[in-house]
């Protein structure tokens, strides 16, 4: 069955309003009328045009025609076939067009709407509407305990006229504790509305983590790297260090150097298995020495003559 595009049969733009169809319908009926326009052709492109217009009109059947074309892509000429079980809930009547005229309607009308007889007149299932994904980022805090977040999208809906329009929407929800990058979240019935009465459709939250200023995350594990002074590292010490929604006091051992790991248990992202905190010690040089500190620097080398950290590098 060849699906037809009534929008380029009548030469008007998907989003046209219900005047300018109104127009652009009776421009080419009084030029295509078979009274008018004896060519070979005219009389079948009338028919298209009445067909056309029969379903842009109404802002039901124009709704469920325009949902429909959304679901495929179908070209000029390309087969179609109604999805299983569709059933259109805008009734076709004949008081809106001669018997005569509905009968020749195509296969194609029949197949969406019927043909104005009783067999099509009934209650028909309704439409359920479009279900709709968007994206949130949270914090790694959030992330970890969760909390109450804007999320920002847009719904399709259908006005007065028939056209099918994008609104945009804010809605406030809760994310809960241990929610990861990549999960979703589904919120029934804050999708786009239903068609002819149906359901709405759902709306699927996709959490992203935002970006943190101290915290790296690989998988459930999240890493930080601790600046400590050199003689934090060569003595020993207990430093506070952030982690997710609260401090720590985490022991330095003697000797420590740059590169170093500590690893805090339990202390990443929360989930079945909750990750942990990784340290990363960096041993941090004051850029200013002080004469007296040159000199125990001095000392210092004096005593450790025989340390070589560059041994490894020599052939």
């Amino acid at each position: 069955m060849e699906f037809k595009d009534y929008y380029k049969i009548l030469g008007v733009a998907e989003d046209a309003t219900a005047d300018e169809i109104k127009k652009a319908y009776r421009k080419l009926a009084r030029k295509y009328h078979p009274d008018v326009n004896k060519e070979a052709g005219a009389e079948e492109k009338f028919k298209g045009l009445h067909e056309a217009f029969a379903v842009l009109k109404d802002p039901a059947r124009r709704a469920e025609y325009d949902q429909l074309k959304k679901l495929g892509a179908f070209e000029k000429g390309g087969s179609f076939h109604p999805p299983p079980g569709w059933r259109s809930t805008a009734r076709y009547d004949t008081d809106d067009f001669s018997q005569g005229d509905a009968q020749q309607f195509s296969d194609f009308f029949a197949s969406l709407f019927g043909r104005g007889n009783r067999a099509y007149q009934h209650r028909a299932p309704r439409m359920r509407g479009e279900d709709i994904h968007a994206r949130l980022g949270i914090t790694l805090e959030e992330a970890a305990h969760g909390g109450e977040k804007q999320v920002q999208f847009s719904v399709a809906e259908v006005d007065e006229s028939g056209r099918v329009k994008r609104r945009n929407k804010v809605l406030n929800i809760k994310i809960p504790p241990a929610m990861g990058p990549g999960q979703f979240m589904r919120l029934r019935g804050q999708g786009s509305p239903g068609i002819g009465g149906g359901e709405p459709g759902d709306l699927f939250v996709e959490i992203e983590l935002e970006a943190h200023p101290n915290f790296t995350v690989v998988g459930q594990d999240i890493l930080i790297t601790v600046p400590i002074t050199p003689w934090e590292a060569a003595l020993g010490a207990t430093v506070t260090v952030p982690s997710l929604g609260s401090r720590l006091n985490v022991k330095i051992p003697k000797g420590a150097t740059s590169g170093q790991k500590l690893r805090l248990t339990g202390k990443g992202l929360p989930g079945k298995i909750s990750g942990d905190q990784i340290v990363v010690l960096m041993v941090a040089m004051p850029k200013i020495h002080s004469a007296e500190a040159e000199a125990l620097y001095k000392k210092l080398a004096e005593a450790e003559g025989k340390f070589n950290p560059r041994s490894h590098l020599e052939g």
